[in-house]
């Protein structure tokens, strides 16, 4: 899938899977920004990497809950490369605790990154992103399950959905919008506090009898930033093996 001079901004994208969704983007031959917040060094491995291939990468910092350096985002972005065709909001956290035991900090810290900063970064794709431009938003299966200790997280996941859904319908100028939902993928986010007895449990409700690797999550992701995806749009599309 040729993805030749299309400019992809990708927020979060210094590790896990929005570092293979940039980087196979790039392969495809995208120009690629690779947004970070904290990961400066493994933001900047991502480009490195990237360039190193053949690839056009640049990094840029920004924090996606505050609207003035998601401004300074696009506004970068389009400086260095002129235009911007695809925007992938994958930037988010995760704070898993039962429900009783979130502190009011803990809700907003999470709701904040999950959902304002995609409500952010939408409202400034409304007239920066190209025409017949591409917007794919970051949700979780999460949301048709029910976990002990993802509520808030399930909570912002399900949020972004219905914001995908109504905002493909309000944005026109050819551009879709549509939303993934990753099963459990082996990313340093989706391990951490969790034991191999855990990870072994979830691997066997899938129809492969594993958990996805971030590969297998960014080549939907690859299609989806693909013009042979744009029929679709308002879709949540669900990538976790038959298990749900």
């Amino acid at each position: 899938m040729s993805l030749e001079n299309k400019v992809i901004l990708i927020t979060g994208a210094s590790r896990g899977i929005g570092r293979e969704v940039a980087i196979l983007l790039s392969e495809n031959g995208a120009k690629v920004v690779v947004n970070y917040s904290s990961s400066e060094e493994e933001a900047n491995k991502t480009v490195t990497h990237i360039t190193n291939h053949g690839g056009s990468a640049i990094a840029v910092k920004a924090d996606v809950s505050q609207r003035d350096q998601v401004t300074m985002l696009f506004d970068k972005t389009i400086a260095k490369f002129g235009k911007l065709d695809v925007l992938i909001n994958n930037a988010g956290i995760m704070d898993n605790k039962l429900l009783k035991d979130h502190t009011q900090d803990d809700f907003s810290k999470v709701f904040e990154i999950n959902v304002r900063g995609v409500f952010n970064t939408l409202q400034e794709a409304h007239n920066k992103l190209a025409d017949n431009g591409i917007i794919i938003n970051f949700s979780s299966s999460t949301t048709k399950l029910m976990l002990p200790k993802y509520a808030l997280y399930s909570s912002t996941k399900a949020a972004i959905e219905q914001m995908t859904r109504v905002f493909a319908n309000e944005i026109g100028r050819g551009i879709s919008v549509n939303a993934i939902a990753p099963g459990p993928t082996a990313t340093e986010l989706f391990n951490k506090g969790k034991s191999q007895e855990t990870i072994d449990q979830l691997s066997s409700k899938s129809a492969f009898n594993r958990i996805a690797e971030p590969l297998d999550i960014a080549k939907v992701v690859l299609f989806l930033a693909n013009e042979d995806s744009k029929w679709i749009s308002g879709q949540v599309i669900y990538a976790n093996g038959a298990m749900i």
